[in-house]
């Protein structure tokens, strides 16, 4: 009869599952920290043995945009936390307190994808498993939202299971003000996230909201103060908190402040200093709750419950790579040359109003043509 037997501790070798050495995984990008930073316990103290993995984009100068070499060290940095048998947790955040991430890095596209759709083809695949790889994590994948989460920052912040925000952040899309559409997930997620009207408002008219806004919509697991006036945290000064309904009875909490209330409010900003520790300690806070359970009961869980974003994003994601790399011949090259080319005093969008004429009146899509809907370009 055969008896399992259990070799005695330290005996027993593992046999690694991940893609690359950890080595070649740091060397990928020096623009993505992965870092394991111990458990906690519900006391507060350090758990011997378990962590909770930090991946961090690390490009707070162009606001933690993704270039090509982050995707692909994203990618990888979450198949080793998904694979490591010590992790509980993995936190997705940026470096900085300005943002989280502001999506794809606009100086290489409109400097190297503009006009070459083939490229933009290939980068897309690295994109896509991008997102694919957080919403396969086999651990529960926390957003920290330290700053802006825009554009294909959102996607990859949404395709999270969860998302903790300092009430100073702000969240949307950017894409048909910018040359394109976003369907690297949010077309797939903010519907089930958020109802279509919702999603159709954040996708069409690319106008930011607050993250108590996001709270309200379903987007944010927790929100939590970062400014400080003489020690002393406050909320974000430049939204109205305190009237929950307008005179329709629709609720407005966390909606942008206007007239005197914003010069009131962009003044009390100008005093206070960015503090992160309470985002910190809430995200640590959720940590621990994830590690008070059973690990493949919540493996599984969290599988299901991603079901729906997952079906939507697996069912769409291809074509959306084939039409954003086509795009890359038309709108796409105007809108990304523009931001990239634009400045404070010019804007950073194209003619929109020219653009449609033009396109009503037959003009085909040629470089001068592109040319003449640069900010600044009728002077």
């Amino acid at each position: 009869m055969n008896v399992e037997t259990t070799p005695p501790a330290g005996e027993f070798e593992f046999r690694p599952h991940d893609l690359v050495p950890d080595k070649a995984r740091g060397e990928i990008s020096e623009n993505v920290i992965y870092e394991n930073r111990p458990a906690r316990s519900a006391d507060g103290s350090l758990v011997d043995g378990l962590y909770n993995v930090w991946i961090t984009l690390n490009n707070p100068g162009q606001f933690n945009s993704y270039t090509t070499d982050m995707v692909k060290a994203v990618i990888l940095a979450f198949r080793a936390a998904s694979n490591a048998r010590d992790v509980n947790a993995v936190v997705f955040t940026g470096a900085g307190d300005k943002a989280f991430c502001t999506g794809g890095n606009t100086k290489e596209y409109a400097e190297y994808y503009a006009g070459r759709p083939q490229e933009y083809r290939q980068y897309m695949r690295l994109f896509n498993d991008m997102v694919s790889a957080i919403l396969g994590c086999d651990k529960p994948v926390i957003c920290r939202v330290n700053g802006m989460r825009i554009g294909g920052g959102q996607e990859i912040g949404m395709a999270c299971d969860f998302s903790i925000a300092q009430d100073m952040a702000r969240f949307g899309q950017a894409g048909p003000k910018h040359g394109s559409a976003p369907i690297g997930g949010s077309t797939d997620f903010l519907p089930v996230m958020i109802g279509c009207e919702q999603a159709m408002v954040s996708g069409v008219l690319c106008e930011s909201f607050s993250a108590h806004k996001a709270m309200r919509l379903g987007i944010v697991t927790d929100v939590v103060p970062a400014l400080k006036i003489d020690g002393t945290f406050v909320p974000n000064p430049m939204v109205e908190l305190h009237k929950m309904t307008d005179e329709w009875g629709r609720i407005i909490h966390g909606e942008p402040k206007t007239g005197e209330a914003l010069v009131e409010g962009k003044a009390t900003l100008a005093e206070g200093e960015m503090d992160l520790h309470l985002l910190d300690e809430k995200v640590d806070e959720l940590c621990t709750k994830l590690l008070l359970t059973f690990p493949d009961c919540t493996t599984k869980t969290i599988e299901e419950l991603r079901k729906p974003k997952l079906e939507a994003w697996n069912m769409n994601k291809e074509n959306s790579r084939a039409w954003l790399s086509l795009n890359m011949m038309t709108e796409a090259r105007a809108g990304f040359r523009a931001f990239n080319e634009g400045n404070r005093q010019d804007g950073r969008e194209v003619d929109f109003i020219a653009l449609r004429q033009e396109l009503a009146g037959g003009t085909q899509w040629t470089r001068d043509f592109t040319d003449s809907l640069m900010p600044g370009a009728g002077k």
